[in-house]
């Protein structure tokens, strides 16, 4: 089988692997918990466990491979290959040579990308946002992250642009991972909604959150996990689940005056586990910040589910 790829979507939850044929095809994948303790060598080492087992599974070896493509959080250098200021990820406050330590292990070519761009750019190729010509992609998970096609171009800006998770939303708001005070991220990142989840809990307020995680035997409040306290109508999810949907449709409202996109595309773990369910109120959310109310931009849930970062990711490989 010629001209396959390799595509990892590397999060701070999980490290999604793909095979992909020309024609973005899956032909193997595979799926590892991304590890949370350690530091990028040891994130690095489950990254090529799992697209090994992905190339498995899909009936080749990685050596065969035309390329690999990362898609990684954090400051992503296209030219070096080198990751930068990973922080939803352990011990990755400085700078890894990602790309040279995969090759190695892999054996073959590696790109890296910023993990929402490559997404982002996946959903305007393959998915939701292929009728499109521009859009914004948010993507919803441990952090939140953006992603830019402007007239039919990825739009890096100097190699930062689409980090909307660090628009502020409230002044002097909540602290956020990133160590600034009211970035939307501070409010509906998960790990943020965690943190907030168990700094509540530890005061006194009932919620059934961690019960269910230790039931379901994870180590971290996972979509899953909030989903179903939501399905059993647990009050505090429900606070801060409208509390993450509201620094959304600020934020979110913010980027569309600024850029006027055609779209909107919402995914990651969050996202397309609740895009839908809580579409009606994002909608609404940003209706009351759109300057041009009248011609909001379409949102769509991204339509690439988990591969969506991996399919993008292996699209960073030229032939």
């Amino acid at each position: 089988m010629a001209d396959l790829r390799g595509g990892i979507d590397l999060g701070g939850t999980k490290i999604q692997t793909a095979i992909v044929d020309a024609d973005g095809k899956v032909l193997g994948q595979s799926r590892r918990p991304t590890p949370t303790d350690g530091g990028p060598e040891d994130v690095a080492a489950e990254m090529a466990a799992s697209l090994r087992e992905a190339a498995d599974e899909a009936g080749v070896q990685t050596e065969t491979l035309v390329g690999v493509g990362v898609g990684s959080p954090g400051d992503a250098d296209e030219r070096t290959g080198v990751v930068s200021g990973a922080r939803n990820l352990p011990g990755w406050e400085g700078s890894f040579p990602l790309a040279a330590t995969l090759k190695e292990a892999l054996d073959a070519e590696v790109r890296v990308g910023n993990d929402v761009q490559v997404a982002t750019e996946a959903e305007f190729h393959l998915g939701a946002g292929r009728e499109f010509q521009s859009l914004i992609g948010v993507f919803w998970g441990t952090g939140v992250g953006g992603g830019l096609v402007l007239d039919g171009k990825p739009w890096l800006g100097r190699g930062a642009a689409g980090e909307i998770g660090h628009m502020v939303v409230k002044r002097d708001g909540a602290k956020c991972p990133c160590g600034r005070k009211g970035c939307m991220e501070a409010y509906a990142g998960r790990g943020a909604m965690e943190a907030e989840a168990r700094r509540q809990h530890e005061e006194g307020t009932k919620t059934d959150l961690f019960k269910l995680m230790h039931k379901h035997e994870k180590d971290r409040l996972t979509s899953g996990i909030w989903e179903r306290a939501l399905d059993h109508g647990d009050h505090l999810a429900e606070k801060l689940v409208d509390r993450a949907i509201e620094a959304l449709g600020t934020g979110i409202a913010s980027a569309v005056n600024l850029l006027d996109p055609e779209a909107v595309i919402i995914g990651g773990g969050l996202g397309v586990r609740f895009g839908e369910r809580y579409m009606g109120p994002l909608t609404k959310e940003m209706g009351k910040h759109l300057f041009v109310d009248e011609r909001p931009p379409a949102v769509r849930v991204a339509s690439l589910g988990d591969l969506g970062g991996a399919v993008g990711a292996s699209l960073l490989v030229s032939s």
